[in-house]
């Protein structure tokens, strides 16, 4: 049976009070506290240290408020016109699946995979089987049951892992893709390196990453609260430039195929991928980042704590994914960020 609105918000209101497990237990009260301290320290090399409680406080907080709000795909795309927001999702993974020449009997890792509605979708659009990792045990049991129910836990799966120590064989994929999901790494080549071990030769690699651009100025203090912002709402221990990327993949064997900001790609009369997040009393998705609905949010959210029916710290968790809103926004009309600088490359065949 498809879930309905109520019962997601129910869902995603209990996962903050019982935290990931499911148990009453506290954690999920101290997440939020958890979080901001890492991030009011203004300190990367830490929060590149401490990258695994990071992220999983992020997204104990966030995931089903993605789900709720966002839909199963955590990514950003560029709407065409006459294209809806679903609709240009879809074709934003169907693109990776078809570069990588996916066959239906092919091996493919998805590497950072959510809740896994990019593999679902994959799985279906090629016939692969699709293995998704993730650093977050909620994830995993949240996308596996998702698989079952749209009956393909037969050729898709989600396993727990940390990118950076894939629980694979050597050479056990025809193909690897990742979907803004590297950007939560402090070392890029690093997780490059185990996608390189776990290809098979021949194999390819592509990923639509997080970045900040040849336009990002580290002596402008605009460009730099966008990039804390960024950081601060999104779960982020330290946003690289793009050239990293090339250069990570190049050092860990990988011979590079291509690789461009997809954000600068033509789309006449279409809406750039941050139009979603800004502010319109005519969408309403949209009507939450503006005043009069960011000033109703906070009040609700208030409300709902004070009398019970919401755990103590929602509003903070929202006010968290704010300020990851408006820094977005900010680098996107800056174009001082991309949330997709498409990089392409292959394991060589020897």
């Amino acid at each position: 049976m498809r879930q309905t609105t109520v019962g997601r918000v129910k869902r995603m209101l209990q996962t903050w009070i019982t935290g990931e497990s499911g148990q009453v237990s506290g954690e999920g009260l101290h997440d939020i506290d958890k979080y901001n301290a890492m991030h009011d320290a203004d300190d990367a090399d830490g929060r590149n240290k401490g990258y695994v409680d990071l992220v999983n406080s992020y997204y104990n907080l966030a995931t089903d408020f993605y789900e709720w709000g966002w839909g199963q795909s955590f990514h950003f795309a560029e709407k065409w016109p006459a294209e809806s927001f679903s609709e240009s999702i879809c074709r934003h993974e169907y693109y990776l699946a078809m570069r990588l020449g996916v066959k239906p009997d092919d091996a493919v890792l998805d590497c950072g995979c959510g809740i896994g509605g990019p593999l679902r979708n994959i799985g279906r659009f090629t016939g692969a089987r699709v293995t998704g990792v993730t650093l977050n045990q909620y994830q995993v049991d949240r996308g596996n049951a998702l698989c079952a129910q749209a009956n393909l836990d037969h050729k898709c799966k989600l396993v727990q892992a940390d990118f950076h120590k894939l629980p694979f064989e050597a050479n056990s994929f025809d193909h690897a893709y990742s979907i803004e999901a590297c950007c939560h790494s402090p070392d890029r080549a690093d997780v490059y390196r185990e996608v390189f071990r776990c290809l098979k030769p021949g194999g390819y690699f592509i990923s639509y990453e997080w970045c900040v651009t040849d336009l990002h100025d580290a002596k402008n203090a605009e460009h730099m609260l966008s990039k804390k912002l960024i950081e601060e709402g999104d779960g982020l221990p330290d946003l690289l430039h793009t050239k990293t990327c090339d250069e990570a993949l190049e050092r860990v064997g990988f011979e590079m195929i291509e690789s461009r900001d997809a954000a600068l790609d033509a789309n006449p009369g279409g809406e750039p991928w941050y139009r979603i997040l800004t502010p319109s009393y005519f969408s309403l998705f949209r009507l939450q980042f503006t005043w009069w609905g960011t000033f109703l949010m906070n009040r609700v959210l208030n409300g709902m704590e004070m009398v019970g029916l919401a755990p103590k710290g929602s509003q903070k968790v929202r006010e968290m994914l704010r300020q990851g809103q408006l820094g977005l926004v900010m680098g996107g009309e800056m174009g001082t960020f991309t949330p997709m600088y498409l990089v392409l490359a292959r394991k060589p065949l020897k």
